[in-house]
Order: C-alpha cells, then sequence, then structure tokens
C-alpha cells in the first residue's frame, strides 16, 4: 500500500473471521494480527510478504512461503490492511561515501576543493582497473616486429622474419649512410647505374649491386 488508511485491520479481522469456515484459520488470523499489532507498536512499518512471513514462520504460525499461496487471501488481506493502517515504508536514508565524511571534516576550503579534486581522480582511475580488470582474457602477441606467419597447406605455420627487421637501429643507420650520395660524395665516390661503387678515377671500390643489395636489406 502506497498510503495510509484510518480503517483499523480490527475491523478487516472481524470481517475475515466472520467468513471463516475452520477454527484453524480463524485461530492462524489471530495470531497473525496480533504479531502484526506488535510489528506495528514497534515502530516497524515493514508489512511485506516477505517480512511478515519470516515472523509468522518464527512463531510457528505457518510456512512463510504459504503467504504468495492463493488459499492464502485472507491472510494477505489482513497483511495489507495494517500495511495500510501503518503507512508506507520510511524512506531509506542516503548513504554516504565515506570520502565524503572526511570532506566535511576539512574546515579550509582550499585545501577541501584539492582533496576532492584528488578523491575524483582516484575513484576514475578505479573504475578503469575495473573495466581492465574485467577483460581477463588478454592475447599478447610476442612476435618481433616485421615478422610475419606462413602456411603452406597441411603444414603448421611458420613465423617468418624478414632480414631489415633483424637489424639494429644503429647497423640501420649505418648501412642508410653507406648507400647515400652525400656520403659517397664526401668520400669521392659515387652510385654507378647499375649499383656498383665507385671513385673518382673511376675504379669500382664495390661490386654491381652493392647499393642495391643494401637497399633490399633495408627493405627501401
Amino acid at each position: 500500500m502506497s498510503s495510509r488508511t484510518d480503517i483499523h485491520p480490527d475491523a478487516v479481522l472481524e470481517s475475515l473471521l466472520s467468513k471463516a469456515e475452520r477454527s484453524n484459520r480463524r485461530n492462524n488470523l489471530t495470531r497473525m494480527h496480533e504479531l502484526c499489532r506488535k510489528q506495528n507498536e514497534a515502530g516497524s512499518r515493514d508489512f511485506s510478504l516477505s517480512a511478515i512471513g519470516r515472523l509468522v514462520e518464527a512463531e510457528g504460525i505457518m510456512k512463510g512461503r504459504a503467504l504468495y499461496n492463493a488459499q492464502s487471501a485472507d491472510y494477505k488481506a489482513l497483511i495489507e490492511a495494517w500495511a495500510a493502517y501503518a503507512g508506507p515504508p520510511a524512506p531509506k536514508p542516503t548513504k554516504t561515501l565515506a570520502s565524503h565524511d572526511y570532506l566535511m571534516r576539512i574546515e579550509d576550503p582550499a585545501i577541501r576543493s584539492i582533496m576532492q579534486a584528488i578523491i575524483s581522480e582516484r575513484d576514475k582511475l578505479k573504475a578503469q582497473l575495473n573495466t581492465l580488470k574485467a577483460n581477463t582474457q588478454v592475447t599478447v602477441d610476442r612476435r618481433p616486429l616485421g615478422a610475419t606467419v606462413s602456411a603452406a597447406p597441411g603444414m603448421q605455420p611458420v613465423t617468418v622474419l624478414a632480414l631489415s627487421a633483424q637489424l639494429t637501429p644503429s647497423e640501420r643507420e649505418a648501412l642508410q649512410k653507406a648507400v647515400s650520395p652525400a656520403y659517397l660524395e664526401e668520400r669521392g665516390l659515387r652510385e654507378g647505374s647499375h649499383g656498383e661503387i665507385v671513385n673518382e678515377r673511376g675504379r669500382t671500390v664495390f661490386e654491381v649491386g652493392f647499393a642495391r643489395a643494401i637497399r633490399k636489406v633495408l627493405g627501401d
């Protein structure tokens, strides 16, 4: 019931007892009525079937789950009468976070503002951490950069590592520099039309295809 009524449950009990044919039902109705009266006198306004069901079962009146049966309509009517008479349950007090309590104890508004920002950031990080924890399955690819997977029909996949991927940064830089036009020119060298390296007299220092081979190693 969401609204309170002035109809006393005693009147409802009398009506229910007058039509109850079995003495056992009249006795149970009376006992439940007294139990609800004590509940009301104690200041409780929780007359839900689950709450009263636990009480009547503890008193040995009947099984609490029996209140949900169609045959228990009279018992439910009596409980609803008490619920309407007592009024709706009082709203539960809003719970405040412990951190909020701590903040309210800080008298200096500047410090309180700083702490509030810190707590907000903490809560944000905790939410992100919980999101990461939810993703329990993580796939880690431990293949080196530049590696590819090659698989022939009927064969297990094989990881193929490109030659350029095996170079360290300093090795890569050294090879790039070795065939760069500026570097060659500083040393009186140049690259020929077929990738050979020749000196200023036209003599071949590195054979045909040398520069091209380095560029292939670099993946250029």
